[in-house]
């Protein structure tokens, strides 16, 4: 068991590295250097040649790339021109925020995707499985923006219920409670993935009735609710934990658009605004921080399935 987790966390690690490499590369082809959009359209090239030289885009890509490593191994992960802020302080204010959105978020999905998909596998063809899966079908092919654009109308305008904009304040403690400013953007969140959780949940909880131990179970004479319980929801949630590991980058993801759409001060809404003004050094950590998690939601995937299913430590 240790010896399996040490390989996948030095795999984890590795993997790390080289994506730092690609996403320095991709960023320093599409923007070499912010000066023209720190100076200013106005500045001369001396301005801009003279700014890069005193802050380190005049060096080699190679040079400014070890560089970078060695600040962010130091914790140091850059100044921000357009918040006038450093990076690390930026995302240390609103990290809780979207952690919060995001975390809500997606424990209301799993808590109903996974009974509306043992449903569904349970009831198939049926006409609540029918409606289920057009729903579900409608909702995963729909732009989160769409959908959140659909929510806004309906329930902040046409029925004034709740709010249109977000909670702005900074304190995460006031945003849990102000449900009313942020139901449509959880609300946003969660049905999107819903939809997806839902739909692989069905296809796996279908896949595990067709198993001989369930059939072994029921002629037995288990009861039902023994045969779900022991049997059919432990066996069909264990790809389940794969999928959720992967969905903490497509969260962050989504954040970017939720948050935009209802102006809620997180992480998204913070790259939202670095893009549009091409602020380097917020970009290059934002962008690093969703490979992370995708490593990191791969890392935990695999111990919780090898903890779950001890047969995975073989492989």
């Amino acid at each position: 068991m240790l010896a399996y987790l040490l390989r996948r966390l030095i795999t984890s690690l590795i993997v790390v590295f080289g994506v730092s490499i690609g996403i320095f590369i991709l960023l320093h082809a599409v923007y070499p250097s912010p000066a023209r959009y720190v100076l200013g359209l106005r500045a001369t090239q001396l301005d801009v040649d003279v700014w890069n030289k005193q802050n380190g885009y005049a060096d080699p890509a190679i040079t400014q790339y070890l560089r970078y490593m060695g600040h962010l191994l130091t914790g140091n992960l850059g100044f921000s021109y357009v918040e006038n802020q450093s990076v690390w302080d930026l995302l240390k204010e609103r990290t809780p925020r979207s952690v919060w959105l995001s975390g809500i978020s997606l424990v209301f999905a799993i808590l109903i995707a996974i009974p509306l998909g043992i449903f569904q596998a349970v009831k198939r063809n049926t006409v609540g499985d029918n409606v289920a899966t057009s729903l579900a079908f409608i909702t995963y092919s729909m732009p989160s923006f769409f959908l959140g654009l659909i929510l806004i109308q309906v329930f902040a305008f046409s029925f004034p219920i709740l709010g249109f904009e977000a909670s702005q304040s900074n304190n995460v403690f006031v945003i849990m409670g102000d449900w009313k400013d942020m139901t449509l953007p959880v609300a946003t969140l969660t049905l999107v993935s819903v939809a997806a959780y839902s739909r692989y949940m069905r296809s796996a909880s279908m896949d595990v009735l067709a198993q001989d131990y369930i059939k072994v179970a029921r002629a037995k004479g288990l009861p039902e609710r023994l045969v779900m319980g022991r049997h059919l929801v432990r066996n069909a949630s264990l790809p389940m934990v794969t999928l959720i590991g992967l969905s903490l980058p497509l969260l962050l993801a989504g954040n970017l658009i939720t948050e935009s759409l209802f102006n809620y001060p997180g992480l998204g809404l913070l790259f939202f605004t670095s893009l549009n003004k091409v602020d380097y050094p917020v970009m290059l950590a934002y962008t690093l921080a969703g490979a992370v998690l995708v490593v990191v939601g791969n890392l935990i995937a695999d111990i919780a399935l090898t903890v779950a299913d001890p047969r995975i430590r073989l492989a």
